[in-house]
């Protein structure tokens, strides 16, 4: 019975020896995200297949509300030492993480100390140049990329007696179809969703006008925002005149005004590419994709539009981490790893065609088209071609946004906007009264960033 019971505590304690390896623990990573469902949960499904495909690592998805609140909450977070591996960041935050310092580990050190490779010349130019230092380095990992396009009702073009399959391109042609589709009864023939984003950053981008002096940010935090200019005034005289005419409706701030197409009410808007997923859902009607459009007086018009969406930057854990950031060589070999898995061609191919957002890279766009993908959804390859045009040849002011506290700078716009069309101010007071506004903000940012 003695000699049983040593071979039985003897087999027992090589079984110990033996369960490490097969049950230790996977190294935590934790990933705060800033997208509500349904995209919240087809990003959360990425991360789960990422999971399931290897045992060492495991990724934590959090959401965190908005883009706005993912930015404070991560904030807050790194100062009490507790950031998150990764974190979702709008690209309005780009100038204010730019200028994070110790908060921010670049994705190219990340990488590059993992001895892991990702081909950011493979990035369609409007992307990765986003996110570039002006080195050219790479400081965060672009993902769910968009821009603004135009979509439109057939249904109710056809009501009005205008061609379904003919998409106006210039801002004269939206006015002419705009008092068409009036006649006809309907009472909401355009509007817009993200009114700064949509009517003035990417108004600006297409007309190779510039949004802010120092090549829009990119030169230098001493920048200065330049929106009142003829181009602007312009434009945003003639929105206050159609809505005064019942041709435009502001739909409210942000992403306030995405469901007043999918819904039916307006026969035009102009929105987020990602907006196609959800009319895709919603819609009871025939619809179409078509470019943004522009003022075809303006000499070069139409170059590229800018993007919008986030990417994901990679956050020491707090002030108090050192050299090594607070993370252990595991962690950071996690977060290089799975930065790999999002940056794979099939990953943004995917979601791509499941969400409406951009395929990243150029690998992807052709695979999707390789499939017969635009063939069957017609429209859904405009924002890339929009992006593109011009042959991917960026200007100081297409290139995108690099200004600090750009968040409160566009709430800045956003309000004298509203201003001017509930008829409180002109067009160029709104505007001036933004520039004068948005640069108190700047001069607060580049006092606070100097060194």
């Amino acid at each position: 019975m003695f000699t049983r019971r040593i071979a039985i505590a003897a087999g027992f304690a090589a079984g110990l020896a033996a369960l490490p390896a097969a049950a230790q623990q996977p190294v935590e990573i934790q990933f705060w995200h800033g997208l509500a469902q349904p995209l919240g949960g087809q990003l959360e499904q990425i991360v789960a297949d990422y999971n399931a495909s290897q045992q060492r690592f495991r990724v934590v998805p959090s959401f965190r509300g908005g883009y706005p609140e993912t930015m404070v909450a991560a904030i807050a977070a790194f100062r009490a030492n507790t950031a998150p591996h990764i974190v979702q960041m709008f690209e309005v935050g780009t100038g204010t993480m730019m200028a994070a310092g110790r908060a921010v580990r670049p994705v190219h050190q990340v990488l590059a100390d993992a001895n892991i490779t990702v081909n950011f010349a493979d990035y369609l130019p409007a992307i990765a140049g986003y996110y570039q230092s002006t080195d050219g380095q790479q400081m965060s990992l672009p993902f769910n990329s968009s821009t603004a396009v135009m979509f439109w009702n057939k249904d109710h073009f056809r009501r009005a007696g205008l061609n379904p399959d003919e998409p106006p391109q210039t801002w004269e042609q939206v006015a002419a179809a705009a008092q068409r589709l009036k006649a006809a009864g309907i009472a909401c023939p355009v509007t817009t969703s993200w009114p700064a984003w949509v009517q003035i950053e990417q108004m600006s981008a297409l007309h190779n006008v510039p949004l802010a002096t120092q090549g829009n940010g990119f030169g230098g935090l001493n920048a200065e925002l330049a929106i009142n200019n003829p181009l602007m005034v312009r434009h945003l005289n003639n929105l206050m005149t159609w809505q005064r005419e019942g041709l435009f409706r502001y739909g409210g701030r942000d992403s306030a005004g995405d469901a007043l197409f999918p819904n039916g009410e307006c026969s035009i808007t102009m929105a987020s590419s990602g907006v196609r997923s959800r009319t895709i859902r919603e819609a009871r009607f025939e619809w179409g994709t078509a470019m943004l459009p522009y003022y075809a007086d303006v000499a070069g018009a139409p170059r590229n539009s800018i993007i919008g969406g986030a990417s994901f930057w990679v956050l020491n854990r707090g002030p108090q981490g050192g050299a090594t950031g607070g993370r252990s060589a595991d962690e950071w070999r996690g977060t290089a790893e799975f930065l790999a898995f999002l940056a794979r061609p099939e990953v943004a191919a995917r979601w791509h065609t499941e969400t409406g957002f951009l395929p990243v890279t150029r690998t992807a766009f052709e695979q999707v088209r390789a499939t017969g993908f635009y063939q069957q959804n017609p429209g859904a390859d405009v924002p890339i071609e929009q992006l593109l045009r011009g042959g991917g040849q960026m200007t100081e002011n297409t290139r995108g946004i690099r200004l600090g506290g750009y968040v409160e700078i566009r709430n800045i716009m956003q309000e004298e906007m509203e201003k001017a069309f509930q008829g409180q101010q002109t067009a160029q007071q709104a505007l001036d009264a933004a520039v004068r506004r948005a640069n108190v903000v700047l001069r607060n940012f580049e006092r606070q960033n100097r060194n």
